[in-house]
């Protein structure tokens, strides 16, 4: 058991399963003659019959199974991976189930998709648990995963840690602009109230345009009464220099 364990750990071919009894169908001329067609290797020929067949039968098991087998023997597994699945859609027998799953995971192998390979050699034991070729072909499949870990999952990872770290800087950047507008709001504000703050000696009441000040007002109306002083002195003096002397009356 051991040795066994070693062998298949050490040894990466897969085991595929071809044409089985199973499968075979009478009254079907088009899938005999497929089946005759790829026991010769002619797996081009032999796709082609078998494609009649699934025409003719669509709802069978037998023609999309070996359809999928002649596909992959032509280098083409993506491809076989859709006879497969519709085989394994179509048949409710646990051993047809089983060898459909057998040869999917073999399909995704090939992709190196060893995460749905695991599964689908999981899903063919589940339909046949003694089948040796399924085990070894299933530990093959955990050995290449855990060798060779999905890397969407780790790029998605590191691209959200990305995503948020520039996001987190953004916000950053957001924010020191924020606290830049609000110095320069401050800054606007002081320099308002600068403006609006003068000197000791300019907060006196100032004149407005066109006015005149009560000090100015005082003097000049000092110098009218000054004026019209002197003025009436003058009248005055004129008054009485033109005064008429009074002569005493000849009688």
């Amino acid at each position: 058991m051991k040795n066994f364990k070693t062998y298949i750990l050490t040894t990466f071919s897969i085991l595929f399963l071809g044409l089985g009894g199973v499968f075979a169908q009478a009254k079907d001329k088009s899938l005999a003659k497929a089946n005759e067609e790829y026991a010769d290797n002619k797996f081009v020929d032999a796709e082609a019959d078998y494609r009649i067949s699934n025409s003719k039968f669509p709802n069978r098991t037998v023609a999309p199974y070996n359809l999928g087998n002649a596909i992959y023997k032509q280098n083409q597994a993506s491809e076989a991976k859709y006879a497969y699945a519709k085989a394994i859609k179509n048949t409710e027998s646990r051993p047809q189930k089983h060898k459909a799953y057998h040869n999917l995971g073999n399909v995704f192998m090939k992709e190196k998709n060893y995460t749905q390979a695991v599964e689908a050699y999981k899903n063919a034991l589940r339909n046949k648990p003694s089948d040796e070729e399924t085990r070894y072909n299933f530990a093959l499949a955990k050995k290449m995963l855990k060798e060779n870990p999905p890397k969407d999952n780790k790029d998605d990872k590191d691209k959200k840690d990305k995503d948020k770290d520039k996001d987190k800087k953004e916000g950053d950047k957001d924010k020191k602009d924020d606290k830049g507008d609000d110095k320069d709001k401050d800054k606007d504000k002081k320099d308002g109230d600068k403006k609006d703050e003068k000197p000791e000696d300019q907060q006196k009441p100032q004149p407005k345009p066109g006015g005149i000040s009560k000090q100015r007002l005082e003097n000049l109306l000092d110098a009218v009464n000054n004026e019209e002083k002197k003025i009436q002195d003058k009248v005055n003096a004129q008054k009485v220099k033109g005064k008429p002397t009074k002569t005493e009356k000849d009688w």
